[in-house]
C-alpha cells in the first residue's frame, strides 16, 4: 500500500510539473492542428459544410502542390542519407586521437548557436549574381552563374541544410561511439579482424543513435523552409519550391482548405515514414537477438 500511495504521490507530482508544459502544447500544436483537420473536410473555415475528400482531390490535382511534393521529397531522400554518413565519418574521426581534435569538435558545432538569418546572409554573399563566388569566376576567365535563380539553386540549399545541421549529428554520433565499450574492438583486434569488420561493430551498436539521427535529419529536412524562404523569398526557383513554400503562400492567399488538406497529408506521409523507421529498427533488434 505504500509502495502504490508513493507512486500515486510521484505521479502526481510530475503532472503538475508537466501540466504548463502540456497545456501550452495543446494550445499551440493538438488543437490547432485537431481545427485544422476539420476544416480540411469543409468547403469553408466559417459555417462550411463536409465535402469529404473533395478538397484532397483539389489539391493532388494542383500542378503547384505536386511540384512542391516532388521537390520535397527529392530533397529529403538525399539531404538524410548524405547527412548522416557523413556526420557518421566525422564523428568516427573526431573520435579518435587526431591533431585539434578539441578545436574540431567546436568548429562542427558553432553553426548551431549561428542564427539562421546570418548564416543565409553570407550564403547570399556568396552566391549572388555579384556575390564572391562569381567573382572568382570571372577572375578565372569563366561566365558568371546565377546560384539561386537556375537548377544550381538546389545544389546550394543542400550544401547549406548540411552545413548547418550536420554539428548536432556529429555529437550524437559521438556520443554513441563513446558508449561502445572498447573490449570489442579489442577481441576483434586480437581475431585479427580487418578495419572493415570493426567499422561493422560499430554500426550494430550504433543503430539506436542511427535510428534517433536519422529520425531527427528528415523532420530537419521538412523544415529547410526557413533557409529557402531567406535566400529567395516567397517564390524561389522551382528546384527549391518547397511544401512549406506552397502551404506559405495559401495562408498568404487564405485558402484555407488547402493550407490544411497539405498540413494534413505531409504530417501522414512523415508519420508513416516514422512509422516504417520503428518497423525496420524493432525487426533489426528482433535479428540481432
Amino acid at each position: 500500500m505504500r509502495l502504490q500511495h508513493k507512486l500515486r504521490s510521484d505521479a502526481a507530482v510530475a503532472f503538475v510539473f508537466l501540466a504548463p508544459s502540456l497545456i501550452g502544447f495543446s494550445l499551440f500544436y493538438i488543437i490547432p492542428f485537431a481545427i485544422g483537420a476539420v476544416y480540411s473536410f469543409q468547403d469553408g473555415s466559417q459555417a462550411g459544410h463536409f465535402v469529404g475528400l473533395a478538397n484532397y482531390a483539389d489539391l493532388l490535382r494542383s500542378e503547384s502542390f505536386r511540384k512542391a511534393t516532388w521537390n520535397t521529397l527529392w530533397f529529403t531522400s538525399v539531404s538524410v542519407p548524405v547527412m548522416v554518413v557523413c556526420s557518421l565519418l566525422i564523428a568516427a574521426a573526431l573520435n579518435r586521437q587526431v591533431y585539434f581534435r578539441s578545436w574540431l569538435r567546436m568548429a562542427y558545432v558553432m553553426p548551431l548557436v549561428v542564427p539562421v538569418a546570418s548564416v543565409v546572409l553570407v550564403w547570399q554573399t556568396l552566391f549572388d549574381w555579384n556575390g564572391g563566388l562569381n567573382h572568382l569566376l570571372e577572375l578565372w576567365g569563366m561566365d558568371r552563374v546565377d546560384w539561386l535563380n537556375s537548377a544550381w539553386a538546389r545544389a546550394v540549399v543542400l550544401f547549406l541544410y548540411i552545413w548547418k545541421n550536420m554539428g548536432y549529428n556529429v555529437i550524437l554520433f559521438l556520443a554513441g561511439l563513446q558508449q561502445i565499450p572498447a573490449d570489442y574492438y579489442e577481441v576483434a583486434r586480437l581475431e585479427g579482424a580487418s578495419r572493415m569488420r570493426q567499422f561493422s561493430i560499430t554500426l550494430v551498436y550504433l543503430v539506436p543513435t542511427m535510428f534517433f539521427v536519422v529520425i531527427m535529419s528528415i523532420m530537419q529536412s521538412f523544415k529547410v523552409f526557413r533557409e529557402t524562404y531567406l535566400l529567395s523569398g516567397d517564390y524561389p526557383h522551382d528546384s527549391i519550391y518547397m511544401l512549406q513554400h506552397y502551404m506559405n503562400n495559401m495562408f498568404s492567399a487564405l485558402d484555407i482548405q488547402k493550407l490544411t488538406s497539405a498540413a494534413i497529408l505531409m504530417v501522414a506521409a512523415i508519420w508513416i515514414i516514422v512509422a516504417a523507421l520503428f518497423r525496420g529498427e524493432k525487426w533489426f533488434r528482433g535479428f540481432m537477438d
